[in-house]
């Protein structure tokens, strides 16, 4: 009776959606290190590595989580583990170059040894984060997780291009996060009474500021790292390429494999004929920076040659059929958030135009769901035409 009128309350509804949440978004990028460490494996051993691997460490992760739901109730852990949490939610806006640690092994039994090492270390955020969700209540841990964790296995690669296409999921669950390391502070057990006596406006205040915090601060760091570095064409060494020509009119056109790109790419090819000057297309595939968490755990040569794999594998549509019309064209990869890597590469290739595809939704729905197209044109000096 007692699960019964839990699972009744709006409050039990509201934290699943944040276990949920918070765990898809932190565990997306595991799924990276995952594949990262089974790359040198036959290609019938991978699927055996990542399942034996990613089980054991699911497991283990319920069992840490189940752990910390229970030690968050000690006195000041609830406030060490929201100062903790900030921090997490920080680094997920803020990605980082990859150092020696973990690697990939062409044996089966040491690969799933690395998987399951890699993502339990990975998964501290994990556990802080989805214990602290939970507020308690083991009935909504493990409903939260058993939701979760199935959703994060069998779909991290559209997880992770799902954030990968709109940002502002990532942005929307730091803000997440923070909001509970905010609440967290306010009901650690040394100041939940003086709290609800003297300061009752807290339980909102504190994880609104929280979410602010995070949302502010992991931006502004972000911002600062992105002008410190150019962008790094990972393509550059794979040769192929025209020649640039000095009087041509440059066209860029970002291609991530989807059927949007895929148009905006043919709207190009059929308006060739139009352009008053000789035309240089150049393809930009962008992938999405490791966060710090993840590129921790992976050895740093193997980070450039991972997206350098992908970003290559989501040109082949587009050069294929650039090379079917004998079109030429320049291809690069560039790492980090879309839009901003899409805008500075335009300025610096000194390009007329970005020509992208646009999803068919209405100018709210791109602008709520944060578009890597709306962000461009808000982004870049170059001018933008959308294909719809």
């Amino acid at each position: 009776m007692e699960l019964l009128n839990e699972i009744q309350t709006t409050a039990f509804w509201i934290g699943l959606w944040q276990i949920i949440l918070v765990n898809i978004v932190l565990s997306g990028d595991n799924a990276v290190v995952i594949a990262l460490a089974a790359r040198s494996l036959p290609p019938h051993q991978q699927g055996k590595a990542i399942f034996w691997g990613a089980g054991a460490a699911v497991v283990m992760r319920i069992i840490l989580t189940i752990i910390a739901v229970e030690m968050l109730k000690w006195p000041w852990l609830k406030l060490i583990g929201a100062v903790l949490l900030l921090w997490i939610a920080v680094k997920l806006l803020v990605p980082e170059d990859g150092s020696d640690d973990i690697e990939s092994s062409d044996n089966l039994w040491a690969a799933i040894k690395t998987i399951l090492i890699a993502d339990l270390v990975m998964s501290l955020d994990n556990v802080i984060g989805v214990a602290a969700a939970a507020k308690g209540s083991i009935t909504l841990l493990i409903l939260g997780l058993a939701i979760s964790i199935p959703l994060v296995i069998f779909g991290a690669t559209v997880l992770m291009k799902l954030m990968h296409r709109f940002p502002v999921i990532i942005t929307i669950g730091a803000a997440l996060l923070g909001w509970v390391a905010g609440d967290m502070a306010a009901t650690d057990p040394v100041v939940k009474a003086w709290v609800d006596a003297n300061a009752a406006w807290l339980h909102w205040a504190a994880p609104a500021a929280g979410a602010m915090l995070v949302v502010v601060l992991g931006k502004w760091i972000a911002a600062r790292a992105a002008q410190q570095h150019e962008v790094v064409d990972l393509a550059a060494k794979e040769g192929g390429d025209e020649t640039p020509r000095d009087q041509a009119m440059k066209v860029l056109v970002p291609v991530d494999g989807s059927d949007t790109s895929t148009r905006a790419l043919d709207a190009v090819i059929r308006q060739l004929g139009l352009y008053k000057d000789v035309v240089e297309i150049h393809l930009l595939n962008v992938q999405h920076a490791l966060p710090s968490r993840a590129a921790a755990h992976v050895p740093g040569d193997a980070v450039p040659d991972y997206h350098r794999e992908q970003g290559l594998a989501e040109l082949a549509q587009a050069r294929l059929r650039l090379d079917a019309g004998r079109i030429a064209y320049q291809h690069h990869i560039g790492v980090g958030e879309a839009a901003e890597v899409i805008a500075r590469y335009a300025t610096e290739k000194g390009c007329d135009q970005i020509v992208m595809g646009t999803r068919g939704m209405g100018s709210v729905s791109n602008m709520l769901l944060g578009s890597v197209a709306t962000q461009v044109i808000h982004l870049s000096p170059v001018p933008v035409l959308l294909v719809k």
